[in-house]
């Protein structure tokens, strides 16, 4: 049976694939679907702000991911899970759900906001392991 902190893991990790598929969907729009699949050059932006946007927030969240996965993995290895842990982990969910939406709708107040909110639960989840050791 999982932890509440690795099934929060999982949903984060779901959420973070497919946060591509609208912004893919808007290139296939705006380029065709064959230009689209045909491999982009890197430099290749969409024209609707919001997709750039989306893709922008695509990537942080691949960036925190970086962050919070090895974090509830180091929870599960040093038993530091408790209600607190559990806690941070759904919270994180919520606050890159927030930051994802945010920042797609180019509302830079709640962006931030939702981006700390994220960054202090990944403190809680560090501020726990330590305090095991």
């Amino acid at each position: 049976m999982f932890s509440n902190e690795v099934y929060w893991l999982s949903v984060v990790i779901l959420f973070t694939s497919v946060m591509w598929v609208p912004y893919i969907i808007n290139r296939m729009i705006e380029m065709g679907l064959w230009p689209a699949l045909y491999n982009p050059q890197p430099d290749t932006r969409p024209r609707a702000q919001w997709a750039e946007r989306m893709m922008r927030a695509h990537e942080n969240a691949v960036e925190n991911l970086v962050i919070f996965a090895p974090l509830v993995l180091l929870v599960q290895i040093t038993h530091a899970q408790s209600s607190l842990t559990a806690m941070a982990a759904e919270y994180y969910f919520y606050a890159r759900l927030s930051h994802f939406i945010a920042f797609s709708l180019a509302i830079p107040l709640l962006r931030v906001f939702a981006f700390l909110a994220g960054f202090a639960a990944q403190m809680v989840l560090v501020y726990e392991i330590l305090t095991v050791a």
